[in-house]
């Protein structure tokens, strides 16, 4: 059995080869959706070297609060510190490696190992180390850190080394610019979980992302969904009917009027933020298109807006509604399994049972991700088979396009910076 030394030793000219035959505007080749070593690049290049949105600050309102999250082989905490800030680390003891945090979520006033019971402080010190000689520095073993960002109320992590020259770990100012005039009046930060719920997909993170990134499939497979979405995705889609281009004059007006962006942002390949109007007469993302909360965001009053549609690769997609918010998070489990974690956000002072009901607020949603995994699942399946070539994307598929370029671009700039190192030594270790 052959194990590598790191990633430097991987096939670099399979990879490049790959990439040099892609042909845009088409589906990616088979290996990059089914092959094993494919996905351990995809967590090196992407997950390892990105940000990712991990979720919404008010899922951990107090100090003490965390949660964690799992990318690859490697765990994060996110958690909030005694002074209200976000904070993260690798949920890794800096004194034989053992995980400290066992749970998904929960509350701590330190951070202590399961196994040897070294204890840390919030802030990721080493209080404790307990047996370690008198002269032992504990100053330099503290918890490793991972990057944050917070962008109204949603934190994103870097796992990649803020040290590290790599060239592709990108910078958020720009998204950070471009999205806070959109989701800003909506107060993410001022809001709390209705409900969250995690599914796993049988298919490979990218079919997921491609799923979720065309409405193409829409009109044969979501009926609760189309009930009041408008699946056009520009305001300018050459295939809206007049009715649609006079619904968007209409709200245009209306948005104009209280001075909130709705024009597409200039996310390149990187990100997508716009506001896009309901169905006449629908408001929210319910059967009947009724608000699912009647407590609307924030200081608005005004509860039909549309919704914010907002995508930032490689792992997230938002809907930011008068009335609540949902988080869309996807993270990689193989080859050909993703996690989805949906959580629907209402104002924080909303009351269950009074402004809004748990199942009328997520029913669509979950008919939705339900009917989604099925057909990612299947295309999964498809992919696989021996008869699979790429295939053209239709025009409305533009964002598939924009998706599957930037996966590229990441490839290729991870592959050559990593084949740019010096090569490691690879080890030949028998199975016995």
């Amino acid at each position: 059995m052959l194990f590598w030394a790191d990633m430097t030793m991987l096939d670099a000219a399979r990879v490049h080869a790959l990439l040099a035959s892609r042909r845009e505007g088409f589906s990616l080749a088979q290996p990059f959706y089914i092959d094993e070593s494919f996905h351990a690049l995809d967590l090196d290049a992407v997950f390892l070297n990105d940000w990712l949105f991990a979720l919404n600050a008010c899922e951990i309102p107090q100090p003490g609060d965390y949660q964690t999250l799992q990318v690859g082989g490697t765990s994060v905490v996110v958690l909030r510190n005694p002074h209200g800030e976000i904070k993260a680390f690798f949920n890794t003891c800096r004194h034989r490696g053992s995980r400290l945090c066992m749970e998904p979520q929960g509350h701590v006033h330190r951070l202590v190992c399961p196994y040897h019971q070294w204890v840390y402080d919030l802030d990721g010190a080493l209080l404790h180390a307990r047996q370690m000689p008198p002269d032992f520095e504990r100053i330099g073993y503290g918890l490793a850190p991972v990057q944050v960002e917070v962008i109204c109320g949603m934190v994103y992590i870097c796992l990649a080394d803020p040290s590290d020259s790599h060239p592709n770990t990108p910078d958020l100012s720009r998204f950070r610019q471009a999205v806070t005039p959109y989701i800003a009046p909506h107060q993410p930060e001022r809001t709390k979980v209705a409900c969250s719920m995690t599914i796993v997909e049988n298919a490979n993170w990218k079919l997921v992302i491609e799923n979720n990134r065309e409405c193409y499939h829409c009109s044969g497979n979501h009926p609760e969904l189309l009930a009041t979405l408008v699946e056009f995705a520009l305001p300018d889609d050459a295939h809206g009917s007049q009715d649609f281009r006079q619904l968007m004059d209409d709200k245009a007006r209306q948005w104009d009027s209280l001075s909130l962006p709705h024009l597409p942002a200039d996310g390149g390949n990187e990100f997508r933020c716009i506001r896009l109007p309901f169905h006449r007469g629908a408001v929210s993302f319910t059967a009947d298109g009724s608000p699912a909360c009647t407590k609307l965001l924030g200081e608005l009053t005004e509860p039909d807006l549309g919704s914010v549609r907002m995508f930032r690769v490689p792992n997230n997609w938002n809907h930011f509604l008068s009335d609540h918010i949902m988080h869309f998070r996807i993270l990689p489990l193989s080859a050909n399994q993703t996690e989805l974690r949906t959580t629907w956000l209402v104002h924080e002072d909303a009351v269950e049972g009074v402004d809004y009901d748990v199942e009328t607020l997520t029913s669509v949603w979950r008919a939705t991700n339900d009917q989604d995994a099925r057909l990612a699942a299947n295309n999964h399946l498809g992919v696989a088979s021996k008869a699979y070539v790429p295939g053209p994307y239709a025009p409305s598929e533009f964002m598939l396009r924009n998706f599957t370029n930037w996966y590229a671009d990441k490839l290729a700039a991870y592959v050559e910076h990593a084949s740019s190192k010096p090569r490691t030594i690879a080890l030949q270790v028998s199975n016995g």
